[in-house]
């Protein structure tokens, strides 16, 4: 039988009983809630129905479930004798925290849309390497989309160093790692000098990357500031000013596409997506490998102004940030969420390089969540 573990006293159960379809609890401190039969069998955490090492289900909750078991309570917790023999215990602690009417327990923040005058959470390279440090900047990266890390060292690969703190590097077809500067036979405009309009990288994947890295080496040639904007803060306004406007870039899909000499990747896709609610989950903006625009002809005029005004707001000074990152410096954001670009540079004033990298929004969750349980 698995352990039960160490819950407060507070979370102690004083009364259990068992009906035809659910056992109703009472806790010390007079919360009552009430389980469903078929609820509990199925989360039954004894070694016969979880694998005693990855703790995963082994079971199928089937008709035994119906079986109206014998409740009784051991030290505050709850033991249930099921009809079949078989024997079910549970931790009150583990059960309060899981009444069906009780809000959902997370460390993960809320996303929260960038306001006027937004500053972006700053976090120094040591501090990172800290629990303290390190939460600081995942929740600030899952809650603004967008952190600066400074005060790093000048060395190759540290983006891939501080990546894999979090998870392993997420790949695409520049590789897992890639540099950004300037080179001869580009086949990316982010290989070149020329200024980089607001975009975010890769719409042209079915799953674009969630997370960028951006780690700067060198940055000593005239220009090149960084320019970013909360695409979600955007689209908001732009539902507010003009909702057909919105309507149209997020319901109608449009084609993304990359090519080159070895690879042709597509998908198609709106430029604004929501959920069920209505809610902005996602924006796909990318002025060069936006594809030819296949709508019905009555389709065309309309949407060109919706997305002439998208891109009038992404632009304005109201709603980007604008800064030269320095040397040992690394700026994240959600690739899905926050826009990025830069302005032109000058290469032959000096050098320009900074390395890059993804990494999956399931991974930096994942982490919270450890640091949050070892806290």
């Amino acid at each position: 039988m698995a352990e039960l573990a160490p819950w407060p006293a507070t979370s102690l159960l004083r009364e259990a009983s068992a009906g035809d379809e659910a056992v109703a609890l009472i806790w010390d401190d007079g919360e009552r809630a009430g389980f469903p039969l078929i609820w509990l069998r199925d989360h039954c955490p004894c070694l016969e129905c979880r694998h005693p090492q990855t703790r995963e289900r082994l079971t199928v909750p089937l008709e035994e479930a119906t079986l109206r078991p014998e409740a009784s309570l051991e030290a505050g917790h709850l033991r249930l004798a099921w009809a079949d023999g078989h024997v079910s215990q549970f931790a009150a602690g583990w059960l309060y925290q899981r009444r069906p009417e009780a809000p959902a327990q997370s460390p993960l923040p809320a996303r929260r849309v960038w306001r006027a005058a937004f500053t972006p959470v700053r976090v120094r390279h040591a501090d990172f390497f800290t629990p303290a440090g390190e939460s600081a900047w995942l929740e600030a990266l899952l809650r603004d989309g967008l952190v600066l890390l400074e005060g790093g060292p000048l060395v190759d690969e540290e983006v891939s160093r501080i990546a894999e703190c979090i998870g392993p590097q997420r790949p695409t077809n520049f590789g897992a790692r890639f540099d950004v500067r300037s080179k001869p036979n580009p086949n990316n405009a982010a290989y070149t000098a020329i200024g980089l309009a607001l975009h975010t990288d890769l719409p042209n994947w079915r799953q674009p990357p969630d997370i960028q890295l951006l780690y700067c080496l060198e940055n000593a040639a005239e220009g090149g500031e960084s320019l970013l904007a909360d695409g979600f803060q955007v689209a908001e306004a732009l539902r507010e000013q003009a909702p057909e406007d919105f309507r149209l870039l997020s319901e109608i899909a449009i084609d993304f596409r990359f090519q080159d000499e070895t690879q042709d990747i597509a998908t198609r896709a709106p430029v604004i997506e929501c959920d069920a609610n209505g809610r902005v989950v996602e924006i796909r903006f990318n002025n060069w490998i936006r594809d030819a625009l296949r709508l019905p002809a009555e389709q065309m005029a309309p949407w060109y102004r919706a997305y002439r005004h998208f891109w009038t707001l992404l632009h304005s000074p109201r709603y980007q940030l604008d800064f030269a990152l320095a040397p040992g410096e690394m700026v994240a954001f959600d690739n899905r969420r926050v826009l990025h670009g830069r302005r032109a540079f000058d290469p032959s004033t000096g050098a320009r390089h900074l390395q890059g990298t993804y990494l999956d929004r399931d991974m930096l969750e994942s982490r919270l969540r450890v640091l949050a349980r070892q806290a």
